[in-house]
């Protein structure tokens, strides 16, 4: 064992795999065995491992400007490049772009020009943010406030009440509708939900509403119909900005270019992106904000000679150059089609599962998914902890696939965006084994009710 602490791992239980390389859609660990990355890492890698082009364009940077600066005025052609590419693709009106290293850092950029924006419209006491059960949004301090998951919040004593953070429902149907409740009922209530407490707290002292279109680690949840038209209309009436983190569903996660697209979302204010922004190739993450807010920034920061805000590496050029490559070949292969096609194929297979006694509900939309086991298939009713998903992510990689257990006992799928039908076809394989052995466990254990 090493001197390591490992991220978001149980730190008794280290070290399980050890990964030396990547091709493709495959990764391979330290003794030959080759795995199918079902997450696309950490659902990111969405070319894929060791692409010609980004190690090419990787080496052409490095060796022409390995570094730079853009504190004091000072920039490179690829940042400049990149966030012109960014803000001619993204649905946001007259899209500005600050670039970090990644998501967390990319929202906790968010809530400081929140703060800013406001302070230099005369409206600082709109600083309050609506975030959601089940979020997750980061683990920097004020990231990770915004983050709903109780694993990441417990013994971090996050700064929520300081920070004006409050949350409202989870847009799940399937664990949070009540009786009978249809998803209509369900929306309206869960609405309804969002505007008592933009009442209760005050509209003017919220600045924002922030979600991903669909949520990654929460479970993959896909909201019901309807549902951002509600929350829209609702912040629009109390002139609250709507925030997208697009994190995980951008650049064609969703079958479509941005997860706001996808989901119906009309012209966010805000988005924060990183992963498939690089392909993981290289670490950057961008914070993108309407043009008007910009505009106030830049008349506040010259009162104080600064836009005190910035890291060492926002728009290291290396990752913009990767990052442009990146995009240069999510529009020449047209992968966004693809995905939408092959989403559409990896959506129909994993239904398969649906009758399977240990799943209660299989949900996702384009390229990404989960398949949710229950340990009660009439109630829906899931198990005391994650134990389960645990044990069947353990069976996938003992079958060659990689996979992650999201809330609790949720199968994640959330492949490269390069894969074909094949994997498809593969993936589904691994999973029906799993799904079995995972059921003659659960009964082993006495965990099945139903």
């Amino acid at each position: 064992m090493t001197h390591m602490i490992y991220p978001q791992t149980n730190l008794n239980a280290t070290e399980q795999l050890i990964i030396e390389r990547g091709e493709g859609a495959y990764v391979y660990d330290n003794q030959g065995k080759k795995y199918l990355e079902g997450m696309a890492g950490l659902w990111c890698t969405s070319l894929g491992y060791a692409h010609p082009e980004l190690m090419a364009t990787v080496n052409e940077q490095l060796a022409r400007l390995s570094y730079s600066h853009m504190f004091g005025g000072k920039t490179h052609p690829q940042g400049m490049a990149l966030a012109d590419e960014l803000a001619a693709m993204v649905p946001v009106e007259d899209a500005q772009v600050f670039f970090g290293n990644s998501g967390s850092d990319a929202n906790d950029t968010q809530i400081k020009l929140l703060r800013y924006y406001f302070n230099a419209i005369g409206k600082p006491e709109k600083r309050k943010i609506i975030t959601r059960q089940r979020a997750y949004h980061g683990v920097t301090v004020a990231a990770g406030a915004l983050t709903s998951l109780p694993v990441n919040l417990q013994f971090f004593d996050a700064p929520e009440e300081a920070l004006g953070i409050l949350r409202t429902d989870h847009p799940h149907y399937f664990t949070g509708r009540q009786g009978d409740e249809t998803e209509a009922q369900f929306v309206d209530r869960i609405t309804a939900n969002l505007e008592a407490l933009i009442l209760r707290e005050g509209p003017d002292t919220i600045a924002a509403f922030i979600a991903e279109p669909v949520t990654g680690a929460s479970g993959v949840i896909v909201p019901p119909a309807g549902y951002y038209d509600k929350v829209q209309a609702i912040l629009n009436k109390y002139d609250i900005l709507f925030w997208a983190d697009e994190v995980i569903t951008g650049f064609g996660r969703l079958g479509e270019d941005f997860g706001c697209n996808a989901m119906g979302i009309q012209k966010p204010d805000m988005m924060s992106f990183a992963k498939q922004l690089s392909s993981a190739y290289y670490p950057i993450s961008a914070a993108v904000i309407r043009g008007d807010m910009k505009e106030a920034i830049v008349e506040q920061s010259g009162k104080v000679g600064a836009f005190g805000h910035g890291y060492t590496y926002s728009g290291h050029p290396v990752a913009c150059a990767t990052a442009l490559k990146v995009l240069e070949i999510y529009k020449r292969d047209k992968l966004f089609d693809h995905a939408a096609t092959l989403g559409a194929y990896l959506q129909t297979k994993l239904q398969q599962f649906a009758d399977h006694p240990l799943v209660g509900e299989v949900r996702g939309k384009g390229m990404v998914a989960a398949l949710e086991m229950v340990s009660n298939k009439i109630t829906g009713e899931g198990f005391a902890d994650g134990s389960l998903g645990a044990y069947a992510i353990s069976r996938c990689q003992e079958h060659g696939l990689i996979l992650r257990a999201v809330a609790g006992n949720s199968l994640a799928v959330c492949p490269p965006l390069i894969i074909n039908e094949s994997h498809v076809d593969e993936i589904c394989s691994v999973l029906g084994k799993v799904l079995d052995e995972t059921l003659d466990h659960a009964h082993k254990q006495n965990l099945i009710k139903g």
